[in-house]
């Protein structure tokens, strides 16, 4: 079966058809979850934001001038954007009953996990200021160049580097005891 176009979707969701629409949603809805996810630290944000970036996607689809890329990277920007205004807006609310853990210095390298160290750096990347983590999600996690990155966030290919240049360096300093856990890659 011949995959139709995320033009040709859009076209046809832009004139009201909800089953082009729901293709389109299917397609993309995986992608929009993972940056949300990374984004915002917070499933439930995540969903909501991902629901609203979908809603414009409908609005919009009529007038959306869909490229070689297809939706992406339109729907990439939408999101990331709508992450960032929520981020800024300060909207979101932690509630919990549950007691913080108290942190404890790496004492017991050998013993450590894979999942723990995965863990650690989940967790540096979430103290990253929202910027440096969105560069380095979607460098890194997301495949986009250099360029991508700075045309989805907005800004120049000089600072997507230096963005990228000072998460990296933070995570130097955060994850310098782990470092060869996550160099070795569980050969050990």
């Amino acid at each position: 079966m011949e995959q139709v176009s995320d033009a040709d979707l859009a076209a046809l969701a832009g004139r009201g058809d909800s089953a082009a629409f729901r293709r389109l949603v299917d397609r993309h809805i995986g992608p929009a979850l993972g940056i949300a996810r990374r984004l915002l630290r917070d499933d439930a944000e995540a969903e909501d934001v991902v629901q609203d970036g979908m809603l414009r996607l409908w609005k919009s689809a009529a007038r959306l001038e869909v490229g070689e890329a297809g939706l992406k990277p339109w729907l990439r920007r939408v999101i990331s954007n709508l992450c960032i205004d929520r981020i800024r807006s300060g909207a979101r609310t932690d509630v919990t009953d549950e007691v913080p853990e108290q942190e404890q210095p790496p004492e017991q390298l050998a013993a450590v996990t894979g999942k723990e160290v995965a863990d650690r750096v989940d967790a540096a990347l979430k103290a990253l200021p929202d910027r440096q983590r969105q560069a380095l999600t979607l460098f890194h996690y997301e495949g986009l160049s250099q360029s991508e990155v700075g045309a989805a966030m907005g800004i120049s290919d000089e600072a997507v580097e230096s963005l990228l240049s000072r998460a990296r360096r933070s995570l130097r300093v955060v994850l310098k005891d782990d470092w060869r856990e996550l160099v070795s890659d569980g050969k050990s």
